[in-house]
């Protein structure tokens, strides 16, 4: 069985497409055919089909009629690791639900509605943390925020 140092080129550019592509729901997930996804990377489907075929057998993704999952393990050979960031944000009692609505269109893991000095919880991928604070702190109605980074899960 291969490992990921013996993974071709092509198969890690494959794996790191996806993950570019793909939502954040449970699992990171890219919903395109095959001939989309063999088309943006310049090879045939065969040959998609074929990478795919690895990637699966190594436990690296999932698939699915129109869909395709990649696993922790995939994330981890990216150095992508999810819900690692944790974005705690203050919103002013008057433009809550309208923050609410604009934080649920962005690309995050989860939003967590909380009682204490903070309106709402965010945990997001850290790959994307910027672009997540811009957007909201660009919003009418965000009073504070505070980022925390995940070190280790005991």
């Amino acid at each position: 069985m291969k490992d990921k140092t013996s993974l071709t080129p092509r198969q890690i550019k494959l794996l790191r497409k996806l993950y570019e592509d793909g939502k954040t729901i449970e699992v990171h997930t890219v919903e395109k055919t095959q001939d989309e996804l063999a088309k943006e990377l310049g090879i045939t489907r065969q040959a998609l089909s074929n990478h795919l075929k690895v990637l699966k057998e190594l436990g690296y993704i999932r698939t699915g009629r129109g869909f395709i999952d990649l696993t922790e393990k995939a994330l981890e050979l990216l150095g992508e690791k999810k819900g690692d960031v944790f974005v705690f944000v203050k919103i002013e009692p008057t433009k809550r639900r309208h923050v609410y609505e604009e934080i649920k269109k962005l690309k995050i893991k989860r939003i967590y509605r909380v009682t204490g000095d903070v309106d709402l919880i965010i945990e997001a991928d850290k790959t994307k943390l910027d672009e997540i604070l811009e957007e909201i702190a660009s919003l009418d109605g965000v009073k504070e925020t505070n980022t925390h980074l995940v070190l280790e899960i005991l």
